[in-house]
C-alpha cells in the first residue's frame, strides 16, 4: 500500500547563494517535501514507530537549510540523502527549495529547483 506524505512551504530564513551578498544578507527560502513510502504496518497498528515521523524530518530539513551553500541544488541534494537514511521505507522522495525574490535583475517571485529519486 502507497502512502503519500507532503511537507508544504517549509520556511526558513538561510545564506544560500552563489553571490557573496547572499551568503552576507540572507534571504527567505521554501522547501516542499513529497514522501512516497509503504506505511501498511503503520495503518494497521496505529504506532508512530511504524510511521515516517513528520518532526523528525521537519527537523532534518532544517539542520540542512541552516548550513549555506553556493546551490540550491546542494542543499536539496544533504536533505534527500538525510531523509533517505533516516527512513528506508521511503520508494519516492521529492524535495524542491524555492528562494524568494532572486537577484536576477529583475522582478522575480521565486527560483525553484527540484530533485527526485
Amino acid at each position: 500500500m502507497k502512502t503519500v506524505i507532503e511537507l508544504k512551504n517549509m520556511r526558513f530564513f538561510a545564506h544560500h547563494g552563489v553571490f557573496s551578498q547572499e551568503t552576507v544578507v540572507g534571504n527567505e527560502f521554501m522547501v516542499n517535501l513529497h514522501i512516497e513510502a509503504d506505511l501498511t504496518e503503520a495503518c494497521k497498528t496505529d504506532n508512530i514507530e511504524h510511521t515516517i515521523n513528520y518532526a523528525s524530518v521537519y527537523e532534518v530539513v532544517k539542520s540542512e537549510m541552516q548550513k549555506p551553500s553556493r546551490l540550491m541544488e546542494n542543499a536539496a541534494y544533504r536533505i534527500m540523502e538525510r531523509i533517505k537514511a533516516s527512513f528506508p521505507q521511503i520508494v519516492h522522495l521529492e524535495v524542491r527549495i524555492a528562494k524568494m525574490n532572486p537577484p536576477v535583475g529583475g522582478e522575480v517571485e521565486r527560483s525553484e529547483i527540484s530533485l527526485s529519486c
